[in-house]
């Protein structure tokens, strides 16, 4: 027991070390405390645009250790893994087993067949459950009939022998989704909340409560009411964010984009203050190629923004 307790303790001094090491980047406001219950992981803080140090959208939010994660860019599995090999102990690639997805862009999705397939290969047993809006049924469907070779092989061939194998992995169990609570479990309750992405009819943010932690995820989206109405105080808003130089710098046609389908540094000052989170972590960054950058973002923000913000990396830890 003895030994446990040392192990306890060093676990914790490590968790404690990443909070420390992961929420430094352009941070200001009153002192914020992670949490020893619910860890936010960033598996990928980027936009469609293969930008290698960010991964496509994907934050894992793990309580007791048993992960959920918002959408599933490109890489996802990969950078669970990585955040397992970090010390975040719950994302080990047999847990994956929950996924919400905020609305069916390919930079959201992409790594869907991923979430699907790699973990049951290598031993996850299933099935796993995805949250999302309408249309998430058809892309199941399509993705497992797009893969039916593979299924049968892995289940019918010699890989049918293998210690790893099962043949409950792959399967998924989709659930489409309105408005208002969705899920629920000894861990957290989840409700999603409708946003405003152009001309996506169905695009949805969504609010983890858990034991210890309020945790409001916007997705993809124009500044909306709802966002701020899910919030209230919360403990941590995950927010998208394009840098204001960045429009200014862009084709007018982009600039129209944005306006109807992205949100502003200005733009989420302006909500964040209305929403009054614990701490604003700025995904999904904008900069228009090399028009605007990182520091452009930060002192945005500084200059509109006086609650505690960071600028989230991939595989940071809150």
């Amino acid at each position: 027991m003895a030994v446990i307790r040392r192990a306890n303790r060093v676990w914790t001094l490590v968790l404690a070390l990443l909070w420390v090491s992961s929420s430094t980047r352009g941070e200001q406001g009153e002192e914020y405390t992670p949490s020893p219950i619910t860890q936010i992981v960033l598996l990928g803080t980027g936009t469609p645009g293969p930008v290698p140090e960010r991964s496509g959208p994907s934050t894992a939010i793990v309580v007791n250790g048993r992960p959920y994660l918002v959408d599933l860019g490109p890489g996802v599995v990969r950078r669970a893994m990585a955040s397992y090999q970090k010390g975040v102990k719950g994302l080990h690639f047999s847990n994956l087993q929950t996924a919400f997805v905020t609305h069916l862009h390919s930079d959201h999705t992409v790594g869907y067949p991923d979430f699907i397939f790699t973990p049951w290969v290598v031993g996850r047993k299933g099935p796993i459950h995805v949250y999302g809006p309408k249309g998430l049924g058809a892309m199941t469907r399509h993705l497992l009939a797009a893969w039916t070779d593979d299924i049968r092989n892995r289940n019918e061939g010699l890989e049918r022998h293998f210690p790893e194998h099962n043949q409950t992995g792959y399967q998924v169990v989709p659930h489409e989704i309105q408005p208002g609570l969705i899920y629920k479990d000894e861990n957290v309750t989840v409700t999603a909340f409708r946003v405003a992405h152009g001309e996506w009819k169905d695009a949805f943010g969504y609010k983890f409560q858990t034991p210890d932690r309020a945790i409001v995820i916007s997705g993809d989206t124009s500044p909306t009411a709802t966002t701020v109405d899910a919030c209230s105080g919360c403990d941590v808003l995950i927010h998208e964010v394009y840098t204001e130089k960045a429009q200014l710098s862009s084709p007018p046609v982009w600039q129209q984009y944005r306006l109807k389908y992205h949100t502003s540094s200005k733009q989420l000052a302006e909500l964040a203050a209305r929403a009054r989170p614990r701490l604003l972590i700025l995904y999904h960054q904008i900069y228009y190629h090399t028009a605007s950058t990182e520091e452009d973002l930060l002192r945005e923000m500084r200059e509109a923004y006086k609650g505690k913000f960071v600028s989230g990396h991939d595989l940071d830890i809150f």
